[in-house]
Formats: C-alpha cells, structure tokens, sequence
C-alpha cells in the first residue's frame, strides 16, 4: 500500500542496516564528504522523546545533508497496549481503544512537534502526504514487530526513488571505514569493516589511512551468518569475495596499530597501493589539524569523531590550535599551559586521574565528554562563568581599600616587628599590603591574627592583631592613629575594573582617600 502511495515498484536488492550506538552512528562511521549512511533511522522513545544525544545526532545528519525518517520506538508501552504481532501501524492502530489512541497521538505530535522546532517537515506515516517535502514518523515495536514492516517500506522506498544513482557500485578500488579493531580467536588482530563502494578480495593488497599508513594484503574475509551481528556476533562464514554495501571482518597482517573510524582501500594490483597510500594521507591531512596559532587542542578517539568535532567548533567559530587522533597526554598539557587561554576538548578519550591533575597544577581547562553536544554546553557555560572567575581572581590578588585604627592599650611589642591591635574601620584589611600614614607609606602588614589564629582578612568592624616589620610604635605610629591602605596606580585600575563587586564602604573609602 505504501509502495503504490509512492509509485514504486520495488527493485533495488537489499538494505544494509548499521545498528550503531547513539552518536557514534555518525562519528566513527566515516567518509570523504558525508557519513556512509545512504539513509539514516532516527531512533526516538516515545515516552521520552529528544534527548540530547537525539539533538546531536540530528546536527550530523544535518551536516552530512543525509535523508533519515524517525522510528517512534516502544509504542507497545502505552496503557493497555492490545499488540498485534508483526501487523502494520495502520492496521494495530485500528485495534486499539479510544484512550490509547489518544495517549499514542499526543506523544508522536510531541516528537513531531520538537521536529518542527529544530527545522524539520515531518508527518506519522499513515497521513504522510510528501516524501520529498515531509520525514516519516513511524511507531514501532520490537517486541511485536509492529510497524516494522511500514519502516522497511519507507527506507527502500526512499532509497530507490531518491538514491538509485548513488547506490551504484563502481568497479575497482573497493572503499569502506573501519567500525572496530579486536582480537578474533584463530585470526589474531582483526577488522570491522563498513564496504560502502566497490569490491573486496581475499588476496586483495590494503591501504589504511592514519598517523602511519598501513599497507597489508588480506588473509581472510568473513561475513556473519544470517541473523547474526558484526559487532558483537562469534559465528562467520569465510568468503572469497564482498561487494558493497555490506558490513565484514578482515584478517591481515599488522592491524595492531589501526585507529577506528580510518578509511580503508583494497586493490588488486600491488602499483595502486603507493598511489592509494598518498591519496589517504591527504585525507588525513585534510582532517587533522597543526598550526601555530591560538586555539583549543582538539582530541578524539577516531578520525571521523575528529572531523566531526572539528566542523561543529568551526562553526561555532571556536579557533582550533591543533587537532588529532588520540588520548590527552601531558606533552600536550605542556604545549597548552604556554598559552593564555589553555583549553582542550577531549571526546570519547579516556583521562586519567594523573592528567587531570597535571592540567589542574597547570591551569589547562580540559573539556571531556562521549558526546560533542554537552562539550560545546559545557565550554558555552565555562564562558558565561569566566567573566565571576576573573573578578574572584582580582578581589583575591589586589589590595583592597581598607581604613584601620590603632587600639588604645593593645602594643603588644613595640619593634621587630612591631605588633599591636587595630580595628578596622571600614574597607578590607588583608596581609601582604602595605599602609599609609598622612599619605606616607610606613611599612607592610606581615600577619594578622583574630583570636589567637591567623586570618586572610578582616573586616569593617573586626578587632585584630597585625604584625609589621620596620615599623617602630612611639615613631612611626601611635595608640589612636588612623591608616589606609596604600593603593598603586596599577592597583587602582585593577579595582576600577571590578567596581561593581566592592563593599559600599570600600568606595565610600575611595572618595574619601580621593581616589
């Protein structure tokens, strides 16, 4: 019914369908100008809705520009869901009552609804009225296999009506993106690999791109059993051959040291791998990012999530020093400390403890996250924020505005250093800074006690001890004199900076010092 609505007849031979985890759908998954995926599924819980990563996800497929229709999942958890196995959406909709209709109606215009907000045309399948112009918002249910059928329809409908030129397979080089790189029992180090075009043969020679390029020849090609996954299956079959699209494992010689997410390429003749090898280091290049100038430090887990989080900074117009593959390490803490704002983003990469420490001693802010949304939240509200830490920083170092008199009966030593009691009449008084007398420096504040322990400062109204080096009482200063603090010009521009944040009594000392 669905394939007639849309004036197809159905001929395309298959789907090759990548079930992958959240953003890494778009990430890993990897090619030259766009993701492998020809169609994407956006999978969204019905009781849920968007989430971030569903946000992120939607950002990649509007940078790549793929087509994709929305899976509306677990509709079989409405309220007395009555599930019909395997049925289309239409047909189960009709079977159940008025009350779950409903409570499946609103929640679908929810989603379709958030749709809406981000951009995006967008219709549930039975009143879908333009493929070209609306997505398809199919409710489905893994358990029952409801609607299902309707999601099938709709990608190989979209495909062959919209994508039929670039489902094409070329002859030759065969191209495709590593998904993983693990141990496999018999074959040592083995492959994942997404074939996207051309073909692959066992014997084939292998190109793969990275900080090195590897240059192997294949020993095995398996493919997984009917039913079973790639990823995380154990029963393959050997082949001889592969062409694209299809989802397989290679075996071959020094795969240790590959990165996930690099592309790939098998040819037949031994003369194309020099002009292969070139033509991926050029890719890399063109991904990986060195220069001198200002900038954050980019690092990612694979070459795909690199690109990916290189093009969402630059189109936050977030300068970019450096960006490449791997962990955080401290030569590159060591590099950044130099530079005035030191800032690294480090997606999907684990950090040790010992980092995190060694960027913390060395003031070098590391943003870390498995999905580029929440860096990009958390360095917008590290920004916000900067503005408070600067100030706090200020009122920490500079000497503040501070009237004190010295307290009748309380010398304590008269020299060596002179100690003795002041109240603070108004302002703040903190060690390290130096006082006046009738406009007259007379000497630095060495402590200041309360009660017996030394404090940082002290305020309108505190009675405290201060101890002062080359200050004689009885010559320099007396019982009942009154000192300010004294303020450098420098000082003074640094506290007109952060006006806003001084105590009343601190300007109201200001105009009186006449400063």
């Amino acid at each position: 019914m669905l394939l007639k609505k849309m004036k197809i007849n159905l001929t395309i031979p298959s789907l090759l369908i990548i079930d992958t985890p959240g953003h890494e759908a778009f990430t890993t998954l990897r090619k030259r100008g766009g993701a492998i995926a020809d169609i994407a599924i956006l999978v969204v819980d019905i009781n849920e809705g968007f989430k971030p990563q569903t946000d992120e996800s939607i950002n990649y497929l509007k940078q790549f520009k793929t087509p994709f229709v929305v899976a509306v999942t677990k509709m079989d958890k409405l309220i007395s869901w009555n599930p019909t196995e395997n049925a289309c959406f239409s047909e189960t909709f009709e079977n159940q009552t008025d009350r779950t209709k409903g409570e499946l109606e609103e929640k679908v215009y929810r989603i379709i609804g958030q749709l809406s907000e981000r951009g995006f045309q967008s219709e549930r399948i039975d009143r879908l009225t333009d493929f070209k112009k609306q997505i398809a918002v199919v409710p489905v249910s893994s358990i029952s296999g409801e609607g299902i059928s309707d999601l099938l329809v709709v990608l190989a409908g979209i495909a062959q009506k919209f994508l039929k030129k670039g489902l094409e397979v070329k002859s030759g080089v065969g191209k495709g993106t590593i998904l993983e790189v693990k141990e496999f029992t018999g074959l040592g180090t083995t492959i994942d690999v997404i074939l996207y075009d051309g073909k692959i043969k066992k014997g084939d020679f292998l190109v793969i791109g990275g900080k090195n390029i590897v240059k192997t020849k294949i020993k095995a090609i398996l493919e997984p059993k009917p039913l079973r996954e790639l990823r995380t299956g154990k029963d393959f079959n050997q082949i001889e051959h592969v062409v694209a699209a299809a989802g397989l494992k290679i075996a071959a010689p020094g795969l240790e040291n590959v990165i996930a997410g690099s592309p790939l390429r098998s040819v037949r003749s031994e003369d194309l791998v020099q002009r292969v090898g070139k033509e991926l280091e050029k890719e890399i290049e063109e991904v990986e990012i060195e220069t001198d100038k200002k900038g954050v430090l980019l690092k990612a887990d694979t070459l795909g999530s690199l690109e990916a989080l290189i093009k969402t900074l630059k189109e936050k117009e977030i300068p970019i020093r450096k960006a490449i593959v791997g962990a955080v390490s401290k030569s590159d803490i060591d590099e950044m400390r130099t530079l005035e704002e030191p800032i690294i983003f480090a997606f999907n990469v684990k950090i040790g403890n010992d980092i995190k420490t060694f960027a913390k001693d060395n003031g070098v802010e590391i943003f870390s996250s498995d999905v580029i949304y929440k860096l990009i939240e958390d360095h917008e509200k590290w920004l916000k924020d900067k503005d408070k830490r600067e100030e706090e920083k200020v009122l920490k170092e500079v000497s503040r505005p501070a009237k004190v008199k010295i307290l009748k009966g309380c010398i304590f030593r008269q020299k060596n250093p002179a100690v003795f009691g002041v109240e603070v009449l108004k302002g703040i008084l903190k060690p390290k800074i130096k006082l006046t007398k009738e406009g007259k420096v007379i000497g630095e504040v060495k402590e200041i006690q309360k009660e017996g322990e030394n404090v940082e400062e002290a305020k309108r109204g505190d009675k405290v001890a201060v101890s002062m080096e080359g200050v004689i009482v009885g010559k320099h200063v007396n019982e009942g004199d009154e000192l300010y603090v004294y303020l450098s010009e420098e000082n003074l521009e640094r506290l007109e900076a952060i006006k806003g944040k001084l105590g009343g009594d601190e300007l109201e000392l200001l105009e009186e010092m006449d400063l």
